[in-house]
């Protein structure tokens, strides 16, 4: 009888040691590539760093397009500094995801880095400078 992958970390199942055919039964083989939690968490994690990374690349664009007139090359700057900032977010997000997929899997522990946060927040200060410049820029020009 082999262990369901999707059950969730090992050992937190209520099954005994062992399978009822007989002998000692040692940890039935991991899968690499089984998910760990029955709920997908951090799938759902990464899933939702791919919506906010999207959200802060676009963001980052439209604010370029709308601003460009008024900031002219520091709008295009800004706007692709953002963008590329939103995609360094979300590699480093996915590189986490299996870093922690792995860690899960192996030791039963989550290990996990702040550098997709640190990008983000750096992506919305970027889309913030965007904004403050053109609001600076049209109440200085009226």
């Amino acid at each position: 009888m082999s262990r369901d992958p999707s059950d969730g970390p090992e050992g937190s199942g209520a099954s005994g040691a062992s399978g009822g055919s007989g002998g000692p039964a040692g940890p039935p083989p991991v899968e690499p590539d089984a998910v760990f939690d029955k709920g997908l968490q951090p799938e759902r994690t990464l899933l939702a760093w791919r919506r906010t990374c999207l959200a802060f690349g676009v963001a980052s664009l439209v604010g370029m397009r709308f601003t460009v007139g008024a900031m002219g090359i520091l709008a295009v700057v800004a706007g692709v500094i953002g963008a590329a900032l939103a995609v360094l977010a979300y590699a480093l997000a996915a590189t986490g995801y299996r870093r922690a997929h792995h860690s899960l899997r192996g030791q039963g522990i989550l290990v996990r880095g702040g550098l997709p946060m640190l990008a983000g927040t750096a992506a919305v200060l970027v889309i913030g400078a965007l904004c403050a410049g053109y609001l600076a820029i049209g109440l200085l020009g009226s």
